[in-house]
C-alpha cells in the first residue's frame, strides 16, 4: 500500500488516446469549416409572419432619418440625433446595396414573426437582419413602425 502513496508524478494519458481525441477535434474543425464554406444556412425556418410593413427611408435635410410608408408615400417618421443603431442597421444594407449597384429605389421589408422575432429585409440584395437578436431596446426602434400611425405628411417619389 506505500508503494501506491509514494507516486510523486501524475500519470500520462495513453498516446493512443491523446492522439484519438486530436482526430476528433481536427475532423469537427474541418466538418465546421466544409459546412460554413458552403455557405449553407445554419437557421431555424421563420416563422409565420404576422405583420409586415414596407419601408423606404431618406436623409432629411436636418440630419435626421425619414421613414416613409414605401406603399403609399406617407411620411410615417423622423428620427433625430444620433440614433446609432437605425443608422448602423442601415448602413449596413445600403453598403450591400452600393456594392451591387443598386439604387436607393426598392424598399426594406420589416416583418414581425408570430414567434416575437422581427426581421429587416432587403428583397434587392436578399440580405437581412433578424433584429431581436439586438435586443428588445434596439429592435423597438423598428418595431414601433409596423404599427398604423397617422400619416404626418405626403410625400412626393
Amino acid at each position: 500500500m506505500s508503494a501506491l502513496m509514494n507516486k510523486s508524478a501524475p500519470e500520462a494519458l495513453p498516446r493512443k488516446a491523446v492522439m484519438g481525441l486530436g482526430l476528433l477535434l481536427l475532423a469537427t474543425l474541418v466538418s465546421v469549416a466544409a459546412v460554413r464554406l458552403s455557405g449553407t444556412e445554419i437557421r431555424a425556418p421563420d416563422a409565420p409572419t404576422a405583420a409586415q410593413r414596407s419601408l423606404r427611408f431618406e436623409d432629411g435635410v436636418d440630419g435626421s432619418v425619414k421613414v416613409l410608408d414605401a406603399r403609399t408615400g406617407a411620411h410615417i417618421d423622423s428620427v433625430a440625433g444620433e440614433a446609432g443603431f437605425l443608422r448602423g442597421s442601415l448602413r449596413a444594407l445600403v453598403r450591400e446595396r452600393k456594392l451591387r449597384g443598386i439604387g436607393s429605389g426598392p424598399a426594406f421589408e420589416l416583418i414581425a414573426r408570430t414567434d416575437g422575432r422581427l426581421t429587416l429585409l432587403d428583397p434587392a440584395t436578399g440580405e437581412r437582419l433578424d433584429l431581436e437578436s439586438f435586443g428588445p431596446t434596439n429592435s423597438a426602434v423598428y418595431r414601433r413602425w409596423l404599427q398604423p400611425s397617422p400619416v404626418t405628411s405626403p410625400v412626393s417619389q
